[in-house]
């Protein structure tokens, strides 16, 4: 009988990347870590802060997968950060703990489908309603629904305690929009309306001068037509449980976890 061989950061990123097309250029790389080091848990997350990072530590994860910048920016531009303490402190702990960080953005949206839509469509229970699949979109075709009870349905299968909605929130659709992350904008969003003859859009976020302001002068008109915004975070959180999924398939001996992280505002 063989022996099987460690499983190493390097065989965990070389199976993450071997799934769809590589973009370029590109964020995803190895922050810190070797891959040559073996991998003794694996934590998925939406963004590393700090006490996501600590919580992996206490779990015996030495390989955090972060979807977002750890940085503060979306390239990790680092330069205007060298004498900032939180920063520096954040940095300091990281080469300390002997964690390795790895950005995986650009190519979990270029899988087919996207892993990071279709968290999100599989957290909110409309795998069943596909009716087509965009490059930064998925539209379902639900049963009609008020957006009210649409919104309610979206707090209670993300886990999330509002919702942004602009437009006609009485009226009945079931022609939606799934934008997940930073594509709530007027290039993206705006012509979905018209093309895929939708009544509403779910979005992460986006400029609110731009969609929000398409949707309320379509309502003035006459037109039904409702944007829910839920936030970047509750967008893609589910992209990231799902990708833990995954790494939890096809490394079994290998402890693989989502880690969400704290809801970052408060309504005060």
């Amino acid at each position: 009988m063989g022996v099987t061989r460690p499983v190493t950061i390097g065989d965990v990123l070389q199976w993450l990347t071997e799934r769809g097309s590589r973009p370029e250029p590109t964020v995803d790389e190895l922050m810190f870590g070797s891959e040559e080091t073996e991998v003794t848990g694996i934590v998925t997350t939406f963004v590393a802060a700090q006490h996501v990072l600590e919580q992996a530590a206490g779990l015996g994860a030495n390989l955090v997968i972060s979807h977002e910048g750890i940085f503060y920016s979306h390239h990790e531009r680092q330069d205007t950060l060298q004498d900032d303490p939180v920063y520096r402190t954040k940095r300091e702990w990281l080469v300390q703990s002997g964690i390795a960080v790895y950005r995986f953005h650009d190519h979990v949206h270029r899988y087919e489908p996207d892993a990071i839509t279709e968290g999100l469509v599989r957290d909110l229970g409309w795998a069943p309603y596909v009716d087509e699949r965009l490059p930064a979109a998925t539209i379902v075709r639900i049963p009609d629904t008020s957006v009210t009870s649409i919104a309610e349905a979206v707090k209670t299968k993300l886990g999330i305690p509002y919702v942004r909605a602009v437009g006609d929130t009485a009226a009945s659709c079931s022609r939606i929009g799934l934008l997940a992350g930073y594509r709530g904008g007027g290039s993206t969003a705006i012509p979905l309306f018209e093309s895929r003859k939708l009544d509403l859009i779910i979005a992460g976020e986006g400029p609110e001068w731009e969609t929000p302001e398409y949707v309320r002068d379509a309502v003035h008109q006459g037109r039904r037509k409702s944007l829910l915004l839920i936030g970047h975070a509750a967008s893609e959180e589910p992209g990231m449980r799902y990708v833990a999924g995954l790494l939890g398939e096809r490394f079994p001996g290998v402890p693989v976890r989502f880690i969400p992280a704290k809801p970052l505002f408060e309504l005060l």
